[in-house]
């Protein structure tokens, strides 16, 4: 596979990275996504923010590719039109992102993550997925929270084509966890018996990122 481009020493990279650092918005408080909404730390937002590592790419559905591999018994390589035509679903989750906005009821429409590991099937020993983002990003969740309900892979938002700023053509969307592990431009989904870090693991922050534990940054 062709080399991970090179992410920029960008502003809010070195911002963000002394926020964990810092242990910055932390509040210390703790809740259950049935008690309240909002979890700790988070404010309301109506708009939606773009945020990135400075590196936005041009892959567009005509040049769009998702592999998917690893400790899976069925491997894939789709292209756009490939991802339309299987089973497709909507959904209505929040965001909550790890820089402390939040934003209700967004509507997504796209594959359930649970569809798809019926078609990939992972083996007996995947525990873990790591997604590759076409900017070279990554993020690990385990196999637990990639398959919870409400999550996806995302191609539109409110009724139309998800937007290159936002992700588009394709995202992962994991409401339960904070926004950083719903990668964006997603190219690859590498299923694995073991776990590895990702972009953001490796500079301070949380392995698992539940927003009602306030799990921003690591131990």
């Amino acid at each position: 596979m062709a080399d991970e481009p090179e992410h920029p020493d960008s502003k809010l990279t070195r911002t963000k990275q002394e926020w964990a650092e810092q242990g910055k918005f932390l509040t210390g408080r703790s809740s259950g996504p049935e008690a309240d909404r909002l979890p700790p730390g988070q404010h309301l937002v109506q708009n939606w923010p773009i945020l990135d590592l400075g590196l936005r790419p041009d892959t567009t559905p005509a040049t769009f590719k998702l592999r998917i591999d690893g400790a899976v018994d069925a491997p894939a390589l789709w292209d756009f039109s490939q991802v339309m035509a299987l089973k497709q679903t909507e959904a209505v989750s929040d965001i909550h992102c790890v820089t402390t906005w939040s934003r209700y009821d967004n509507r997504w429409s796209g594959v359930a993550i649970t569809d798809l590991l019926d078609i990939v099937r992972p083996k007996s020993g995947a525990a873990f997925v790591v997604l590759h983002s076409d900017d070279g990003y990554t993020t690990n969740l385990t196999l637990a929270d990639f398959a919870a309900p409400g999550a996806m892979l995302a191609h539109a938002w409110e009724g139309r084509p998800l937007a290159a700023e936002h992700g588009g053509p394709l995202r992962v969307v994991v409401p339960h966890l904070y926004f950083w592990k719903s990668a964006k431009w997603l190219k690859r989904i590498e299923f694995r018996t073991t776990g590895a870090p990702g972009f953001w693991e490796v500079r301070g922050y949380h392995n698992r990122g539940d927003p009602w534990n306030e799990e921003r940054y690591s131990d």
